[in-house]
């Protein structure tokens, strides 16, 4: 997905209006969307969070020299200490990865300032889950009801909440249900992302789709 760089910038404009200047990014991967964040963004104070043994040099190497950036190399947030607080924490695709989501999120809601904001962005529809899933460390998709229960029980309030990518369903379902691919080919998303999201972006800025191929959620402690 790092070659997905209008998908990344349409989750930010959806994020932007709602981002703090203290920001905790949770699986910060390669730091794509972290660069976004801090080039097309006015945040201050970018700490980013990364698990994964094999993803963390990455981040060292891309941001060690950032003054605004602090790296953690840790799996939960609980590592980073309980004096920890942000105005926003970001978890793009992350959430999935956690058996106990909402555990996370009760961390989230604990560490966010009062006010502070949860932005999230999830994979949609439990029936969609594929062999990509499986790949990926996927442990579930979430339904819109499903992610609003999760996280009014953490004791967020929704300011947000919809599907996006409307004709995602069908490449997925057709990459990870009917040819059972593990993984993503750059050249296929690189095509995905140069010659169908900036169209889809636009028309579901005005029409949101009954479902997606993901969710996006903001949510306000």
């Amino acid at each position: 997905m790092i070659e997905a760089k209008n998908y990344y910038r349409w989750i930010l404009t959806c994020f932007a209006p709602y981002l703090g200047k203290r920001v905790i990014e949770v699986g910060a991967g390669l730091g794509t969307f972290s660069e976004l964040l801090l080039n097309d963004t006015d945040v201050a104070e970018l700490i980013l969070v990364e698990p994964a043994d094999n993803l963390f040099p990455f981040l060292q190497e891309r941001f060690s020299r950032n003054t605004r950036v602090k790296l953690v190399h840790g799996y939960c947030l609980e590592n980073l200490g309980t004096s920890l607080s942000a105005d926003s924490v970001v978890l793009v695709n992350t959430i999935e990865h956690v058996p106990n989501d909402e555990g996370l999120l009760q961390t989230v809601h604990q560490i966010l300032v009062p006010r502070g904001t949860v932005l999230l962005l999830a994979p949609a529809l439990p029936s969609l889950y594929g062999t990509l899933d499986e790949a990926f460390g996927h442990v579930r998709r979430y339904t819109k009801p499903m992610l609003a229960y999760k996280l009014e029980q953490a004791g967020f309030h929704l300011e947000r909440l919809h599907y996006i990518n409307f004709p995602g369903v069908i490449s997925w379902f057709l990459a990870g249900k009917m040819l059972r691919w593990r993984t993503l080919q750059p050249k296929s998303v690189r095509v995905y992302d140069r010659w169908f999201v900036p169209w889809i972006s636009k028309l579901e800025r005005y029409w949101k789709p009954i479902i997606g191929q993901s969710l996006i959620a903001v949510a306000r402690k």
